[in-house]
């Protein structure tokens, strides 16, 4: 198998957690690690470099970012996905049930592949600006435009403070002079416009790190869950954001949760509005979005971790 870490996840921790991981997984494997530089793009160059070997598995160590690039590399394929989570968020490697820990996720991923334990999800596509020439964005969890979307655009183009603390500047910098906006949907032929906070339409439920956006979104039943968070106050907001682990938004009033198969999202009155896919900017709206079934092969734990 191939280990591919991504040595800026988790501010630099990956790239030990991937360490101990490889460790492990060679006591049981022949194993090559790549250890790529030069950002998105030298991690794809490393993910497409560890496909064309065509091992049992590539194994990606961080967060959702390099999950992001292995399924645009690895979609349609038959070279399965694992994951040893090390980034700040981790759903993908959480929803897949991985534990923390670099050895016993090490195992998980040893113990799948020798019991054949490996399972086909969707995934997401959408138009915009491509990873791979020629190829729709794929992604694995959730696109979504809106609030959330600002915010991690405003804190990707902050230069102070570091860290943590750069996001939290800007989530109380967006939440200040939060607004709705109004988003056209094309949908299953019907054009509808509908003022709206956020809008997240996913193959997966997480996101931001264990935010349950979505929960009816489904990872094998060929649709995307779609969620539209209305206009709501900035005291709606703060209230309603601690309870999003928990799916504490889905039945307020202002909220729609709908199944898609295809969806065009646009904000005709507010251009430059930019979507993001697993916590990765894709670009500005309209941005169509649809669903691959069983478009990535996946290691599925035999003994999942469950977490609280």
């Amino acid at each position: 198998m191939t280990v591919v870490i991504n040595p800026a996840a988790g501010r630099g921790a990956a790239m030990r957690v991937g360490e101990r991981a490889a460790r492990a997984l060679a006591r049981s494997a022949d194993v090559t690690v790549l250890r790529p530089s030069g950002g998105a793009a030298g991690s794809l160059d490393a993910l497409r470099a560890a496909a064309r070997t065509v091992p049992d598995a590539v194994v990606v160590c961080g967060g959702d970012g390099i999950v992001h690039l292995a399924a645009n590399v690895l979609a349609g394929g038959c070279v399965p996905l694992a994951v040893i989570p090390a980034g700040s968020g981790n759903d993908t490697a959480t929803a897949l049930g991985m534990s923390g820990n670099a050895e016993r996720a090490a195992a998980q991923v040893l113990a799948a592949l020798a019991a054949g334990s490996v399972r086909r999800i969707d995934i997401g596509r959408c138009d915009g600006p491509e990873l791979l020439a020629g190829t729709p964005r794929a992604f694995v969890g959730l696109v979504y435009a809106g609030f959330d979307s600002i915010v991690n655009d405003l804190a990707n183009r902050l230069r102070w403070p570091r860290g943590a603390a750069r996001y939290n500047l800007a989530l109380a910098i967006e939440t200040a002079r939060l607004r709705a906006r109004t988003f056209e949907l094309a949908e299953a032929g019907r054009l509808w416009r509908v003022p709206a906070t956020l809008i997240a339409v996913g193959n997966g439920s997480h996101y931001g790190g264990g935010k349950w956006i979505a929960p009816h979104a489904q990872w094998d039943d060929g649709l995307l869950g779609m969620t539209v968070i209305g206009p709501v106050s900035r005291w709606t907001l703060a209230r309603r954001a601690p309870t999003l682990p928990r799916a504490g938004h889905a039945t307020h009033p202002r909220v729609l949760l709908r199944s898609v198969y295809e969806v065009t999202v646009d904000t005709p009155d507010d251009r430059g509005l930019v979507a993001y896919a697993d916590g990765e900017r894709v670009g500005p709206l309209p941005l169509r979005v649809w669903t691959e079934p069983a478009g990535l092969l996946v290691v599925a734990p035999v003994a999942p971790h469950s977490r609280p």
